[in-house]
């Protein structure tokens, strides 16, 4: 197996320039979430690739976002292992001209090169190299969502997602590594609520009894909103934005904020939501009425022991291989790995390529990681005992 993955290994090296130039071209795309016909043509070149190394490729469509990329090898009939990630990005267009794909001294930058176009790049190479030994011990599925970062809020994507992960083995996730080697078994649910309360205007001089104020109303529910954090079960609130009213002489006929929640488990946010329910049918001004939306529900990765067993062979695999020992954590920051821990199946996630600053202008990459991971995921997937 050692002169195996000696030679598998000696592939990736051939393949570092025609790796970078496809890092490259992922990156000097504009395909922010918004961008759905920048998303939808990165996931036509990542089709052609695939079904280059024999995939079968096929697409969940949808009208208002980035399409949900499926391609599967081998009977996924059976049980199979999953490789997941994103094809869009947070970047608005003209970023792509304006900030393009640039490596000096070993450093990588350009929008998503980190978040996650690396971690895209070491999915396709790996699974280029292994088709090209021959490799099939497990059949594959990729997942790749094109409205990730969006949380897919106009998708089915979720949905769609666990339905194609159920009756998988495991699952591996390309999202945006970190410099100190750790790795993600699970991560927060992110969702964000909007409350609009609407009062009655009145003139403040000429009929200061005559109005009820929105302002006022939203501003004594914003305490029973921070009040439903709970930091031993892992769910915070912050109300992050409000606005309301015209002018200062009339009181305020309308009012409204945004509410950022963070949580670690399906039961937390369903305590949440029924406290944010009760909060809305709660009245502290006479005359005033408030309506609660959900604008934004992305589900937690929660733990599974079943994905520690998995990470700790995972870490065994790539320590034996010579491959830096690694850690594994739990972030605030969500990832389509809810998608399969929701279906029970074990998951290792932020296995791309290592670097900081996603979502910013400051975003970089470490160029050596993307040789490194792909060389750690064709080890793992010949040398991972399942069952």
């Amino acid at each position: 197996m050692a002169a195996e993955l000696s030679r598998l290994f000696g592939r990736v090296d051939e393949l570092k320039p025609r790796m970078m130039e496809t890092w490259a071209n992922l990156v000097n795309r504009d395909c922010g979430s918004r961008n759905k016909a920048g998303v939808d043509a990165v996931g036509r070149d990542v089709r052609a690739f695939l079904e280059g190394i024999v995939f079968r490729v096929r697409f969940h469509e949808y009208e208002k976002a980035g399409n949900l990329l499926i391609a599967e090898r081998g009977d996924t009939t059976k049980p199979f292992v999953v490789l997941i990630g994103h094809l869009d990005t947070v970047f608005a267009d003209g970023q792509a001209a304006e900030r393009p794909f640039t490596e000096k001294d070993g450093v990588v930058t350009g929008p998503g090169c980190l978040d996650m176009k690396g971690g895209v790049t070491i999915l396709l190479y790996a699974m280029k190299v292994l088709h090209e030994s021959g490799w099939d011990r497990f059949p594959v599925k990729v997942i790749l969502a094109g409205d990730e970062e969006a949380g897919h809020a106009n998708s089915t994507a979720v949905d769609d997602m666990r339905a194609e992960a159920r009756g998988a083995l495991c699952g591996f996730n390309f999202e945006t590594s970190f410099v100190d080697d750790s790795v993600v078994l699970w991560r927060k649910g992110v969702a964000t609520f909007r409350f609009d309360v609407q009062g009655i205007g009145a003139h403040v001089g000429n009929n200061p009894k005559g109005g009820r104020s929105a302002i006022t109303e939203l501003c004594a529910k914003v305490a029973d909103i921070n009040a439903l954090t709970d930091y031993d079960e892992g769910s915070t609130l912050n109300v992050g934005v409000i606005a309301g009213g015209t002018v200062p002489n009339a009181c305020a006929e309308k009012a409204w904020c945004l509410v950022d929640l963070r949580t670690k488990s399906k039961p937390g946010y369903d305590r949440v939501y029924r406290g944010l329910q009760e909060i809305a049918r709660k009245t502290y001004v006479d005359g005033t009425k408030t309506t609660l939306s959900t604008l934004f529900n992305f589900p937690a990765m929660e733990k599974l022991d079943s994905s520690m067993r998995l990470f700790e062979k995972v870490n065994a695999i790539a320590v034996a291989n010579g491959f830096p020992r690694m850690t594994a954590k739990g972030v605030g920051g969500g990832s389509d790995s809810s998608s399969l821990t929701q279906e029970g199946v074990p998951t290792v996630c932020a296995l791309g390529v290592k670097g900081e600053f996603n979502h910013t202008v400051r975003e970089y990459a470490l160029r050596d990681s993307l040789f490194e991971r792909t060389k750690l995921l064709i080890a793992i997937l010949t040398e991972l005992e399942l069952g």
